[in-house]
């Protein structure tokens, strides 16, 4: 049996990159196809020497920087990989990877993080915050028009989708109508993990610091609780306002190594997320250290964070809410287990994934097999 494992664009190592790299781990002779292809030779380790085949839009110069850009050629881009020799097609999709190519006789599962966001219920949003002026977001509003257009006819090329989540089951059901299982993402329980170190007196947050995000906002509260310290890990366009406006409890150290996000996981009081996440790996590899999560009640979180028992949730995003949260939270911090925080994040570990995984494939093989029999015998 062929699989072709298809992925949007390798470019880093992160959340999606690593549960590629799961798959590809579970079938070590399969092929990889994607838009681009830069990995550096560290990332590009974790495949294991798989062959991984780009699209066109490697070629076009300046692609690796400016790859964003390129989402109307996306589509006809994926499009042009031909898959016509594998018998398994798997989509690691979050915005494009499910509209390859198929036939009947193929099966294509699609593991789904979210329906393209800024072509459907973000768009507006994505416009606003791109600092497009008039034409620029006029060609933007007719480009994504004709996205949706495509994404939803693609839609139909699905065999069986995987959600990352319940909250992205219901994106997917509200987007493209269709029905689909959940398996969370992998989550490296073995990396980040319990250690002995003393926890200390300080909160901290972690993420890309993007609008939606919502880490300035974090940063704005803790403003207003000057006696309590907060500790940021990230950069991204919100940087330097969060610098700007940061107290002497705030201490934001920009962009840093995993190892030095693990020790402040380990030793931190709690860590606080305030954004609306398809999934949210973060939570979890707080969790895995041990370390309650103050978290925003909507999205992923939800699933990932046990209101009361592996932290806590809150239910707006204004800086008001993430205070009293914390207020909250001090008033039963010795209440929460580390260890039991410890074993519900291990529900989410990488041996969990590949074992879910590995059955919900072998299944549906094995109906899709049937079923080709069954048509051959009626011909």
């Amino acid at each position: 049996m062929k699989v072709a494992l298809i992925h949007e664009w390798l470019t880093t190592y992160a959340g999606s990159d690593k549960v590629l790299a799961e798959m590809a781990s579970i079938f070590p002779e399969a092929d990889i196809f994607c838009l681009i292809d830069f990995l550096s030779e560290n990332n590009r380790g974790n495949f294991k020497g798989a062959s991984i085949k780009p699209s066109f839009l490697q070629k076009i110069p300046f692609s690796r920087k400016y790859y964003t850009y390129m989402l109307p050629l996306m589509p006809l881009a994926i499009e042009q990989h031909d898959l016509s020799k594998y018998d398994l097609i798997i989509s690691n999709c979050h915005a494009v990877a499910k509209g390859v190519i198929t036939t009947r006789r193929q099966l294509h599962i699609c593991y789904c993080y979210t329906p393209m966001r800024y072509a459907w219920d973000l768009q507006n949003q994505y416009i606003q915050e791109s600092g497009f002026g008039p034409i620029r977001r006029a060609l933007a509003r007719y480009y994504l028009h004709k996205i949706r257009i495509w994404d939803q006819r693609t839609s139909n090329g699905v065999d069986h989708y995987i959600a990352c989540s319940k909250y992205i089951a219901g994106r997917i059901w509200k987007t493209y109508r269709r029905n689909s299982d959940v398996i969370y993402p992998n989550v490296d329980t073995d990396r980040y993990n319990l250690s002995d170190v003393a926890r200390e007196d300080f909160y901290v947050t972690a993420s890309r610091m993007v609008p939606y995000k919502q880490m300035h906002l974090i940063v704005e509260a803790f403003t207003k609780m000057p006696h309590k310290r907060l500790v940021v890990i990230g950069d991204g366009p919100k940087y330097r306002y969060a610098k700007s406006i940061a107290t002497p409890n705030i201490t934001i150290l920009g962009f840093q190594p995993n190892d030095v996000l693990q020790d402040h996981l380990r030793r931190c009081r709690a860590f606080i997320f305030a954004s609306e996440e398809d999934f949210g790996i973060a939570p979890l590899e707080a969790q895995a250290c041990g370390a309650p999560v103050i978290a925003f009640g909507r999205g992923g979180a939800r699933e990932t964070v046990v209101d009361g028992v592996t932290g806590l949730h809150f239910h707006e995003q204004t800086t008001e809410s993430i205070i009293d949260a914390v207020a909250r939270f001090e008033t039963m911090d010795h209440g929460f287990d580390r260890q039991a925080i410890r074993a519900h994040a291990e529900n989410f570990s990488t041996a969990v994934f590949r074992e879910k995984f590995k059955r919900y494939v072998s299944e549906k093989l094995a109906e899709h097999q049937s079923f080709l029999i069954n048509e051959d015998s009626l011909v």
